[in-house]
């Protein structure tokens, strides 16, 4: 059985989504970060860089969430969350979500997470002034041509997918104007009816 490590209101949904999609065998263990518990010895030890999501296989352990979506895919190829089959669109899925990884996501953590990459409360402020903009730069080049509808990919529904939900999640906190992005907005809208995404969702808030 696979155990995925995530905390609510994180990336990790992106990975609990794909789980329920694919009808993995899978259980789920909830870190408190109002208790550190994401730098615990304990949690340490499985991912040393005390984040989530973490996904425990019984080959180790995965981080990082574009490699987990594609584990599992790959893994679950009767769930046709990727297509396995032709190289050049499955690096096309992966250049996707490798953009929502090391680019938007990381543009929406300059609004909490300055000590990141500054020290001082000046820096921080300048930082979560800009989020706005440079969030919203990003989903503006994902409404208006990265997107292809109706779902990421076009017309199949892949792993790509419950990762754009997750941090599309974040956009009325990160002071965009979402008025501007009415693909992004319903594609939102269509992932919630999904009963796997239903699902996650509501037992990350129940949690």
């Amino acid at each position: 059985m696979l155990t995925l490590f995530y905390a609510p209101r994180t990336c990790a949904l992106a990975s609990h989504i794909a789980l329920e999609e694919a009808g993995a065998d899978y259980q789920l263990n909830r870190l408190d970060f109002s208790r550190m518990q994401q730098q615990s010895a304990e949690y340490l030890a499985l991912n040393p860089k005390g984040r989530v999501p973490a996904l425990a296989t019984e080959r180790g352990v995965l981080t990082e969430t574009p490699a987990i979506l594609a584990f599992v895919a790959q893994t679950h190829p009767k769930a046709k969350l990727a297509p396995l089959d032709d190289a050049f669109a499955f690096a096309g899925l992966q250049a996707f979500n490798s953009y929502l990884c090391s680019t938007v996501h990381v543009a929406h953590a300059h609004k909490m997470r300055g000590s990141r990459w500054a020290d001082d409360e000046a820096a921080f402020e300048s930082m979560r002034r800009k989020v706005p903009q440079s969030v919203g730069a990003c989903f503006d080049l994902i409404e208006n041509g990265m997107l292809k509808g109706p779902w990421v990919m076009g017309e199949a529904y892949t792993i790509a997918d419950p990762y754009l939900f997750t941090i599309a999640q974040w956009l009325e906190g990160d002071g965009v104007d979402t008025g501007r992005l009415p693909r992004v907005m319903d594609h939102r809208k269509r992932m919630m009816d999904r009963p796997a995404v239903a699902k996650a969702v509501a037992q990350e808030t129940a949690a």
